[in-house]
């Protein structure tokens, strides 16, 4: 079984375990024996006396782009102070009274969730206020494979909170080892300490672990969703449904005026036997048609070892363009962090003007795709700050 970062430290009595820390951690981040890390601390005996959350909230409770309020946590009685709201990253009030900074907020292996960019804006924090920062490891659950990367990477004008840094959108690392990677490469200074998982290979996806699904967010309620997440996402920037509002997000696409028997058959001719694309109906409880039975595709990843998702969405994307022209439109996605939700697709693939890209003929439309979503260089790029080998 693995054992994650959490689980690491609680056999540890490390010097800094009575001084005031500062816990950045959310529901999702539980021991291997589905504790919330937060409790487990505590029963340990270690000085929690703050608490900070991530988009969503503490209890995963605060719907996609929505803004948190501070709060007090139920569970233990502490002050929860957002990181998702009014701000991004602690104060300097906020610190006042902090030792140390301890992190565990389980990721998904995409660089437009957010729990990585709410990591970087503490560690500038940490580093302006010269506090030690201690990060609790979890493997990548879609894998650390680094064959499966896929871009596009970012580029600077284009940065935002879904993507702040140049990194692929796939991009195959632990949050540990990002975090490892920035520090070096941007100079940031942050006083660093990464605790480790272990038993963990970076071939393995989740349900090797050998632990429970623990939901990571209101939409990312199953393994599927997981990795489907990468490509399915960008729809978000159409008005075609990702399926929020159903129990099956980011597994399904949809709307009322879709045609899904054609595509179906085009997408799993395309994929061979890694992914399965069926019909299905679904009526969604909120989010993009509300209360509307939209007519759209359900996808179940068979291979996921091979499976490049990011490619695979961008093709569904080009496909349902030329099939509905009179239907589909892109569509402004509004969030606390992108209050006009204007230029979505570009702020997710991480290029200007990315609509662009979906006028050109088929033909260029794959040259270009393919150009953008290998990422050969980003295995060596990462490569020295990778803790749990090199594939």
């Amino acid at each position: 079984m693995v054992q994650f970062g959490i689980d690491q430290l609680l056999k540890l009595t490390p010097a800094w375990k009575k001084q005031r820390i500062g816990f950045v951690t959310n529901q999702a981040a539980t021991t291997n024996e589905l504790i919330s890390s937060r409790k487990a601390l505590l029963d340990h005996g270690f000085n929690i006396t703050k608490l900070f959350s991530p988009e969503h909230g503490l209890l995963l409770d605060g719907a996609d782009g929505a803004p948190m309020p501070d709060g007090v946590d139920s569970l233990t009685g502490i002050k929860v102070i957002s990181l998702y709201g009014k701000k991004l990253a602690p104060t300097s009030s906020d610190l006042s009274e902090i030792d140390l900074l301890l992190f565990d907020i389980p990721d998904i292996g995409c660089r437009y969730y957010t729990y990585l960019w709410t990591l970087s804006y503490l560690m500038e924090a940490a580093a302006f206020h010269q506090l030690p920062l201690v990060i609790l490891d979890r493997p990548n659950p879609i894998s650390g494979n680094l064959a499966l990367a896929e871009g596009p990477m970012l580029t600077a004008s284009e940065a935002s909170f879904i993507g702040r840094w140049n990194i692929p959108i796939r991009h195959s690392c632990t949050l540990g080892e990002l975090a490892k990677y920035f520090n070096e490469v941007r100079n940031m200074g942050c006083m660093l300490e990464i605790i480790r998982c272990s038993n963990w290979n970076r071939t393995d996806f989740q349900p090797d672990w050998g632990i429970p699904f623990v939901p990571t967010s209101p939409a990312i309620q199953s393994f599927q969703s997981m990795l489907l997440y990468p490509g399915l996402c960008l729809f978000e920037a159409t008005n075609i449904s990702e399926a929020r509002g159903t129990h099956f997000a980011f597994q399904a696409i949809g709307a009322p005026w879709m045609e899904t028997s054609m595509i179906a058959g085009i997408m799993n001719q395309m994929s061979m036997d890694e992914v399965l694309a069926t019909s299905i109906q679904f009526e969604p409880f909120e989010g993009k048609y509300l209360d509307q039975v939209c007519k759209g595709l359900q996808f179940k990843v068979q291979q996921p070892e091979y499976f490049q998702i990011v490619s695979y969405g961008l093709m569904l994307i080009r496909l349902l363009k030329e099939m509905h022209p009179n239907e589909f439109a892109w569509k402004p996605y509004i969030t606390s962090v992108n209050k006009t939700g204007m230029h979505h697709l570009s702020k997710l693939l991480g290029i200007l003007e990315a609509e662009k890209m979906f006028e050109l003929p088929l033909q260029k439309f794959i040259a270009q795709s393919a150009k953008l979503t290998a990422v050969p260089a980003w295995k060596e790029a990462v490569a020295p700050y990778l803790m749990y080998g090199t594939i």
